[in-house]
């Protein structure tokens, strides 16, 4: 029997246009390993339903009789179905209050559930994700961002040639715009109310390299933490470059203890032996792109206090914080709710909490888009099923009626399946203490919890 490989129709967000396979991997694959694909139809996803129907696919909103169920994003509950394998960015591995209700629909129907993000090496490094173009869109944001924030200021500069990455045609035209804006800035400069520029990415993982590979179009010179005090003392001439600083976890955290010296696996264990340390370069930084990891465990890399404080001056240096990670209050706390590529930026006031939409006000422009990389649908998509084709036969393939630790599923795949048969593997059974936690607080009156 063919396996039936299901690809749906992402429908979380009008604005998502990725896809998990594009139709040239499809093709690939119904030519090298014999699998069929039912493909569910939709306007918006940046490859036609033609294109999918020209690999012999079927198009079909009914996606019952696939083995397997490739998406993107979270599943409405109403879409799930019995017994099925799907597999996506599910967004439960923190607990994420909002989706339990969602893994919790998925084991009362004794699904199987494959988490992207789960899909790591012996090492655990990350082997199919979108965190380069995330970067990559994340930062042209950044500096597009900059740019009206400067010119609503009254401060005219070279960034206000780009645009939101979403609006170009392709990434190579996105790259050609940033060009553009780093031929003025070796020509005649940068601002002389803008000197030193120096822009901050925290983190250096794939979302960092792709901030880095657009930032480094422009005229740049790297620093060091370490240096941003001197070079912002020290610098008074006009200036044809801006500064990159990259900050590693022991730039951005110290022991608690004063005469312990900074370990990274003992900061990955005990996190809270740690103290954030990043806030004594913030007033150094005209931009800040937040590219880590983060949950509640860790220090905040800016807190609402450090703002608060930042922004009693009569104009700080920080204009614009590129939030890549997204996390709501998280290590951004001022973060305060996810944006929409049609209202991506607010501006957070200090003084008062409260946030405006676009780039006027008090307080730091941020950008807090979650599905950054679907403002490159096209490269992204393809990177993304490049890093995927691999595990594509082995899941549409596998027998999900045997016992989970007899599913002949490869190593980095099992690592990724939340939930087997209806039941959470062993990796993942920490999800049993948040699993109904929204449910019981509902019933106390503690609070309420948002359906996804």
């Amino acid at each position: 029997m063919v396996a039936l490989v299901g690809i749906r129709r992402e429908d979380k967000s009008r604005w998502e246009r990725r896809t998990p396979l594009n139709p040239c991997q499809v093709s690939l694959l119904r030519r090298t390993e014999g699998l069929d694909f039912l493909i569910q139809p939709s306007t918006t996803r940046i490859h036609t339903d033609l294109e999918y129907a020209l690999t012999g696919s079927q198009i079909d909103e009914d996606l019952s009789a696939c083995n397997a169920i490739f998406g993107i994003k979270e599943i409405p509950l109403e879409a799930i179905q019995a017994r099925h394998t799907y597999i996506f960015f599910s967004h439960t591995i923190k607990g994420q209050p909002y989706n339990m209700p969602m893994l919790r629909r998925l084991m009362a129907l004794g699904c199987q559930l494959i988490d992207y993000e789960r899909i790591v090496d012996d090492r655990g490094r990350r082997l199919v994700f979108f965190g380069r173009h995330a970067g990559l869109a994340g930062m042209i944001d950044t500096l597009w961002a900059l740019g009206l924030r400067l010119a609503w200021e009254g401060i005219p500069n070279p960034f206000e040639g780009i645009h939101q990455a979403s609006t170009y045609h392709d990434l190579d035209a996105a790259k050609a715009a940033v060009q553009a804006a780093g031929e003025i800035i070796a020509t005649t400069g940068l601002p002389a109310a803008q000197e030193p520029m120096i822009i901050g990415i925290a983190g250096y993982g794939n979302v960092s390299r792709g901030a880095q590979e657009i930032l480094d179009i422009l005229p740049y010179e790297e620093v060091s933490p370490s240096q941003l005090a001197d070079l912002f003392e020290s610098l008074r001439t006009a200036d044809h470059r801006v500064y990159k600083v990259i900050f590693r976890e022991e730039d951005m955290v110290e022991p608690i203890h004063p005469c312990e010296k900074f370990d990274l696996q003992r900061y990955y264990d005990h996190p809270d032996e740690f103290r954030s340390r990043f806030e004594s370069y913030v007033p150094y930084l005209t931009a800040l792109v937040n590219a880590i990891y983060w949950d509640d465990r860790y220090p905040r890399l800016l807190t609402r206090k450090c703002v608060r404080q930042l922004y009693a001056r009569q104009q700080p240096q920080l204009r614009v914080i590129g939030d890549i990670s997204c996390d709501v209050e998280g290590a951004i706390e001022c973060t305060l709710k996810c944006t929409t590529q049609d209202e991506p930026l607010f501006v957070y006031n200090p003084c008062t909490e409260d946030i405006s939409p676009s780039v006027a006000g008090k307080g730091p422009v941020i950008l807090a888009l979650d599905i950054l990389p679907a403002e490159l649908p096209h490269e992204s998509s393809k990177a993304f099923g490049k890093a995927l084709l691999p595990f594509v036969p082995a899941i549409a393939r596998a027998n999900y009626d045997v016992p989970f630790e007899d599913c002949a599923l490869p190593a980095e795949i099992k690592r990724a399946t939340i939930c087997y048969q209806g039941e959470l593997t062993p990796e993942y059974r920490y999800l049993e203490d948040v699993l109904y936690q929204d449910q019981q607080e509902n019933h106390d009156g503690i609070r309420e919890v948002a359906m996804p």
